[in-house]
């Protein structure tokens, strides 16, 4: 009797349900993930604000534009690479631009487009901040983490990573991203 029980306990596991055809392990993984993402955010942001005078998406664009040659990038290019919409990355590069961070240039490639430059003290900035994210990182995300776990970890988020350049609605990133990619050489 018991091993029906199990039985019929993991077929509902891994059955559909009917709201977004979710398993219930997909589902509880999936509410797993935004537990972490949503509290990690919160945890970085704070850091940064704290450490550095920087928000999370200033240590985005900053890291974006350090990893890019020329250290610049067109904003539609730069709103591709780090996946949000280019009005909002056209605001936070104003934002960032009068704190000095950034500036707004003509593109060289494309005179009706304008760049995201990262400037000496942007580049200062995210140097001086990038210590104590790094630890923060370490600490809050890998530190909990099994040793054994960290291999499959990467190589699903990179499956996740691929299925949504392949699905979702922005472009692919253009060129080789030293820094955001598996491939990166240390």
């Amino acid at each position: 009797m018991a091993k029906a029980e199990d039985r019929r306990a993991r077929a509902d596991e891994t059955a559909p349900r009917e709201a977004g055809g979710l398993t219930a392990e997909q589902e509880a993984t999936w509410f797993a993930y935004m537990r972490v993402a949503l509290r990690l955010n919160y945890e970085i942001n704070r850091e940064l604000q704290v450490d550095g005078d920087l928000s999370h998406q200033d240590f985005h664009v900053l890291n974006a534009l350090a990893d890019s040659p020329g250290r610049r990038l067109q904003l539609s290019d730069l709103a591709v690479r780090i996946g949000w919409e280019r009005s909002r990355v056209s605001h936070q590069v104003l934002r960032m631009e009068a704190r000095g961070l950034v500036e707004r240039r003509r593109s060289r490639d494309d005179a009706r487009a304008t760049d995201a430059a990262l400037t000496s003290l942007g580049a200062a900035a995210l140097r001086r901040a990038t210590p104590g994210h790094a630890a923060l990182v370490k600490r809050m995300f890998f530190d909990g983490l099994d040793p054994d776990l960290l291999a499959p970890l990467h190589t699903a988020l990179d499956q996740i990573h691929e299925q949504i350049l392949a699905e979702g609605t922005l472009p692919r990133p253009s060129g080789r991203q030293a820094r955001w990619t598996s491939t990166a050489e240390d």
